[in-house]
């Protein structure tokens, strides 16, 4: 069977990253990046870029249809942080995209469908330190409550209609490529900045707060990993835990001053910290490991050095 990809949300943190890896991978013209408005970024110039508001399922169909999409990643969303300020606009993005591309999958209309949710879907109440694939979730946030209720929906359409939907639960990510996007994981991505810039970063989280991380190169490798898998390989139709290392604010500022020597770190708590409170400090990812082969590679200080490397 011909493979065609259509992204949802390419220009966002992950998107980005994603296109220009598939891309590589099976052609610039066999990968349709969309998003809701056009960004300066070569993933518009480099192949087929149309715009595309993941809530209209029309114009959603009519990419598909076009292009002879066989596959969907649906990249957009609202992150943790910038849910909790619009709850309404973030609950309505984050369902109504999942929906319309489900129903295309059980329309036939596309054969496959990645789908991210996130350690959000925890909560208080989730066992903290090697958090179990199957456990107490309780989320907290609108992000995660509207991650859950995505899990939950993935299932029913595998178990219902037989829709091939594959899902991971990210930690948080870092990348060098993209501005950090209103997720709470993502002072570990401004620290790096401000340390080149300024030398001198303020932590909205506190020193001890630890929390899963990844490399985004391994996320990506993931990403592909389970779409690229065997179908009866995918024991587990919800989404699958996913780990690489977990840090804290102190450890990330430690890492950098191997670098930076000067750097110094000061904290200033905001409501972030309520959100990162609730969500677990490490995950296990055997299942994952088991199922489909997933690995990591890439450690706290090595990610530190290619950081610098590139904001450089």
């Amino acid at each position: 069977m011909k493979k065609r990809i259509l992204i949802i949300g390419a220009s966002g943190q992950i998107g980005t990253e994603l296109t220009a890896r598939l891309r590589k991978l099976y052609g610039n013209h066999k990968v349709v990046a969309t998003d809701i408005r056009e960004s300066d970024s070569t993933i518009v110039s480099e192949g087929p870029f149309e715009i595309l508001d993941a809530m209209d399922s029309e114009a959603i169909q009519d990419v598909v249809i076009q292009y002879e999409i066989t596959e969907i990643y649906l990249m957009a969303a609202m992150l943790s942080a910038t849910a909790e300020k619009f709850p309404m606009k973030a609950w309505n993005l984050n369902m109504t995209s999942l929906f319309n591309v489900l129903q295309l999958a059980k329309e036939n209309k596309i054969k496959k469908v990645f789908w991210p949710s996130s350690i959000a879907v925890f909560g208080p109440t989730t066992p903290p330190i090697n958090t179990p694939q199957n456990t107490i979730m309780e989320p907290s946030t609108v992000y995660g409550i509207s991650k859950q209720a995505g899990e939950r929906w993935c299932e029913y359409y595998f178990n219902r209609y037989g829709v091939d939907v594959r899902s991971i639960r990210y930690p948080g990510l870092i990348s060098y490529t993209t501005q950090p996007g209103g997720g709470t994981t993502d002072y570990a991505v401004d620290i790096y900045h401000k340390a080149l810039k300024h030398k001198k970063y303020i932590s909205f989280l506190s020193a001890k707060t630890t929390l899963p991380m990844m490399y985004m190169d391994d996320a990506i490798k993931a990403t592909i990993g389970i779409m690229e898998a065997p179908k009866e390989s995918i024991k587990i139709r919800n989404s699958y835990n996913l780990s690489a290392m977990s840090f804290n604010p102190e450890e990330v500022s430690e890492s950098i001053k191997k670098h930076i020597p000067e750097f110094e770190i000061d904290y200033k708590l905001d409501f972030r910290q309520k959100i990162a409170d609730t969500w677990p400090q490490s995950i296990n990812d055997d299942q994952a490991r088991k199922d489909w082969g997933w690995k990591h590679k890439f450690s706290l200080d090595e990610m530190t050095q290619i950081m610098l490397d590139n904001l450089r």
